[in-house]
């Protein structure tokens, strides 16, 4: 097989980045990550792989790790870290998220949080956080009900899950051009995860979110969002015996604010197919298509 044939210019890979070249140049000469094909005139020429190389690393960089560290990860990988392009992608990402169920249900903390950190270094931080993660604690919550694991289970998990999605949060930006949103556990529910992961798909967008979670009283909630003067309000719903109240918690901000009101979680999910007609306008969705379908509509 032949070399690689390089076919983006500098320029043409600092502007697919968002990066400036000097940047790019620096970071070349410093760690080394990649090296540009030369044309005769000896201008660097990057090829496919090294524009996905590049992306991953801007990706992490955007996410908290400084180029060093990212670099590191790079490195460290026993396969190429940006394997998303890869038609292996969503098998491994399946098979890293049932073992790190496994570990989580066996309460191995450091196990755990080494296959957490080894999936952010894979995988892109939404699918880590929506897909790994976001999954993880839907079938913990199915377990739970169905009594295969016990509260100590669905505790220790969700604890140390939170803990992991709260780290990611404050490197996002805020659009101040977009509508401020409250996003709150329904009356009475103490499942927070899903909402955290919906919080952090809004706040990757450049949503200015007030995450107030869960324990919230109805009363308090409609308080807050005449005093922020938000536009949007965000209700978790994941224990059905508490799904009337999130509903009518919907109704009435919906009713005396006139605001858009958004409603998700495994309860909703659970919903038969009337009651989904009744309060359709609210439905967030349970995948990441319906939540970009819903963001776009509303």
């Amino acid at each position: 097989m032949g070399e690689p044939q390089g076919k983006y210019n500098i320029k043409a890979v600092s502007n697919l980045l968002g990066i400036h070249a000097g940047t790019l140049r620096a970071w070349e000469r410093r760690y080394n990550m990649i090296e540009p094909v030369r044309n005769d005139a000896g201008h660097r020429l990057y090829t496919d792989e090294h524009v996905r190389i590049l992306k991953w690393i801007v990706n992490k960089v955007e996410n908290g790790f400084t180029i060093g560290q990212a670099v590191d990860l790079l490195n460290k990988q026993e396969e190429p870290a940006f394997i998303e392009h890869d038609p292996r992608y969503s098998n491994q990402m399946d098979l890293l998220k049932e073992q790190l169920l496994f570990e989580l249900l066996k309460f191995h903390e450091s196990k755990s949080n080494e296959l957490i950190d080894r999936a952010f270094s894979m995988f892109s931080t939404e699918k880590v956080l929506i897909h790994i993660l976001g999954g993880i604690m839907q079938e913990v919550g199915l377990k739970w009900e169905r009594g295969e694991i016990l509260t100590a289970h669905e505790h220790f998990v969700t604890s140390l899950l939170r803990t992991r999605i709260g780290m990611v949060f404050h490197s996002l930006p805020v659009n101040g051009f977009l509508p401020k949103v409250i996003c709150v556990c329904g009356p009475d529910d103490s499942h927070e995860i899903g909402l955290l992961i919906f919080t952090y798909f809004l706040k990757q967008r450049g949503y200015e979110t007030i995450y107030l979670g869960a324990g919230i009283p109805g009363e308090d909630v409609k308080k807050v969002v005449a005093e922020v003067d938000a536009k949007m309000v965000v209700i978790a719903s994941t224990i059905p015996a508490h799904r009337e109240k999130a509903v009518k918690l919907a109704d009435d901000i919906h009713q005396s604010n006139l605001i858009k009101v958004g409603l998700g979680g495994h309860a909703v999910d659970q919903m038969s197919r009337d009651e989904k007609l009744a309060c359709r306008e609210y439905l967030i969705g349970s995948s990441e298509t319906e939540w970009r379908e819903w963001l776009k509509e509303n």
